[in-house]
């Protein structure tokens, strides 16, 4: 019976396509491509698993925990189910294939010193760097990405739209009026909004850094190169994970603060100051706002008459030498006639005198 089912099997069926073997045609789509690539784009794209971004060599990425991956894997076992084969595979095993492969990175964090004031180092570093090795570790492991997200519909409209967006800013001074008004308030509005949350953020964290030793900021840091647009969105403050401050720390930003405002109250400019220097910037917007094309041009040709004017004086006179050198002779006679005859006159008064 063994032998029956091994010939079985070795007992090639003819192919129905022409002659062509199955198996030498090409593969499916799916084989074509790495299941460990489309296992990888797929966790990538999955929200479930926490991941954060930091700067490695100058360059955003986007990393998670090795503890994380191993409860996403634990909770979610259909993610695997696209490895075919290779889904009952550990996730050590999972993540070394994908190391292997080039998909992932193990990184280390930069600072690895606990600074003063806090009781541990932080949880999601912001600056990484290559780790030495690369294998799975599940409790001090984090690891980047390294290839391309696929792009959503939106970043792909946007790719298209900020071209347009680039020329239209080029094309600014020769907006219309009205075009002119709405843009000029929109990007103060945009600014003033973009001060007043700072500012907001800094006397609120200083106000409970001071009178409750609490260090709590309720805005996102909008200044942070690794801040992405969950964090942008996100208002109520993380947990305080640094100790409290000492009361003498909190009473030199108390006195610091203070002089900081007496000082700025002190070098304030005067009613008159702050007069002339408005003028100043209205004038100056005034101008960006009215100018127009036709008002350029009109300018330049303004600017042309008089010379046009001093050439057609110029060519009604002969153009011959001799006659300009005639010219010069009867104006230098004239002159010197006209002052002789001053001279003789002068004279005269003096000899009456």
């Amino acid at each position: 019976m063994t032998k029956s089912a091994t010939d079985k099997r070795r007992v090639r069926r003819v192919p129905q396509n022409g002659g062509r073997d199955p198996s030498d045609a090409p593969s499916k789509t799916s084989s074509s491509k790495d299941v460990f690539q489309l296992f990888a784009e797929k966790v990538r794209d999955n929200k479930k698993l926490e991941s954060r971004w930091a700067i490695m060599q100058e360059t955003r990425v986007e990393y998670f925990r090795g503890k994380d991956i191993t409860v996403f894997l634990r909770n979610h076992p259909e993610v695997k189910q696209i490895l075919d084969s290779d889904k009952d595979l550990e996730v050590e095993d999972i993540v070394n294939t994908l190391l292997m492969k080039n998909l992932l990175v193990r990184c280390d964090r930069v600072v690895k010193t606990i600074r003063p004031g806090k009781k541990k180092l932080s949880s999601w570093p912001a600056h990484l760097q290559i780790h030495s090795e690369q294998v799975f570790s599940e409790n001090d492991g984090f690891f980047a990405w390294t290839f391309m997200k696929r792009r959503t519909l939106w970043q792909t409209i946007l790719s298209f739209l900020w071209p347009l967006v680039a020329l239209a800013v080029c094309l600014f001074p020769v907006y219309p009026y009205q075009c002119k008004i709405v843009v000029l308030y929109s990007c103060a509005g945009a600014l003033l909004f973009l001060v007043t949350l700072l500012l907001l953020r800094g006397a609120i964290f200083g106000f409970l850094y001071v009178v409750l030793g609490k260090r709590i900021w309720f805005f996102p840091n909008i200044n942070a190169e690794e801040t992405t647009f969950r964090e942008l969105i996100r208002f109520w403050p993380k947990k305080d994970e640094e100790e409290p401050p000492k009361w003498t720390s909190r009473l030199t930003y108390a006195v610091a603060a203070v002089l900081f405002i007496l000082l700025l109250r002190h070098h304030a400019p005067d009613e008159a100051a702050r007069a002339r220097y408005q003028k100043k910037v209205y004038n100056i917007i005034d101008d960006v706002l009215e100018w127009s094309p036709k008002l350029a041009l009109s300018g330049m040709m303004e600017k042309q008459h008089p010379v046009d004017n001093a050439t057609d004086i110029n060519y009604t006179r002969d153009e011959s030498p001799a006659a300009n050198a005639e010219e010069l002779t009867d104006d230098n006679v004239m002159v010197n006639i006209s002052s002789s005859g001053t001279d003789d006159h002068d004279a005269g008064e003096v000899d009456l005198e």
